[in-house]
């Protein structure tokens, strides 16, 4: 079907299509056996790369094919294993379709202004990384909650979200300089910042909280290494910026802190 219709479609147009098939499957997935689901969703992720391949094909080259399709793939996979933990409202489902299925084109527009200002330069590049920035604290969020909400061992906590917050900032960070290839710079950031929020998931297994805020701590945590890092890539780090986060960071700590559920 693609290769009859891809020739003669628009990009704008296999991005709707593509963000609707694939709310579809997110939809569908919910119908399955419990037991099911989980491999549902991986099978949806492996879709929705094919799918973002396809809608993007024109523009991608090289290393491309991997960072550029990697936010749409991650996205889904968390947003459907997220929806499986909803309540069974289906206002509440319909609404998170919705969001996803929006959610998922722009991420695709995104990917689309990257991969086009690889070659040159465009004008609408400061927005696109400000949609990304958004998109990726999202994902991690639904990442994170997902991830904890199994009540695993820590060190089995501490490994998934430092897992899910490399391939979160692999892309993240790519996206800065896009360059031909991934950069050492970035695999290192990308691994170190890594780490860190695993071990924060780590610390986060031992304090009295709410899965919510739970999640919310990381995916601040992220949001402070990714903010912080993309400027030093930047080059436009100064101390004025650092303090922003950090006392964005701070502020949410604290309030972690008094809110705990300390000798209860």
């Amino acid at each position: 079907m693609f290769k009859r219709f891809g020739p003669t479609m628009r990009k704008r147009q296999k991005f709707v299509l593509t963000s609707v098939l694939l709310s579809v499957g997110v939809l569908a997935v919910q119908y399955a056996p419990l037991e099911w689901r989980y491999w549902l969703v991986f099978g949806l992720a492996a879709v929705s790369w094919a799918l973002s391949a396809w809608s993007l094909r024109e523009g991608l080259t090289g290393v491309e094919w991997l960072v550029v399709t990697m936010p749409p793939v991650l996205f889904t996979g968390a947003v459907g294993l997220f929806y499986i933990l909803l309540p069974q409202a289906w206002w509440a489902k319909l609404l998170v379709v919705f969001l996803f299925g929006v959610g998922e084109y722009a991420l695709l527009l995104t990917a689309n202004i990257f991969s086009v200002a690889a070659i040159r330069t465009i004008a609408l590049l400061r927005a696109a990384h400000a949609v990304g920035f958004v998109m990726t604290l999202l994902t991690g969020f639904f990442m994170y909650d997902t991830i904890l909400s199994f009540r695993l061992d820590f060190w089995w906590q501490g490994l998934l979200v430092g897992m899910a917050t490399f391939l979160l900032l692999v892309p993240a960070l790519w996206s800065v300089d896009l360059r031909e290839k991934i950069s050492a710079d970035t695999w290192w950031f990308s691994l170190g910042l890594g780490e860190s929020v695993g071990g924060l998931a780590v610390a986060v297994a031992f304090w009295p909280v709410t899965l919510a805020v739970a999640s919310l701590f990381l995916t601040t945590a992220l949001y402070v290494f990714l903010g912080i890092s993309q400027h030093h890539f930047s080059q436009r780090l100064f101390f004025r910026t650092v303090m922003e986060y950090v006392v964005v960071g701070v502020v949410v700590l604290v309030t972690m802190l008094v809110t705990s559920a300390w000798g209860v």
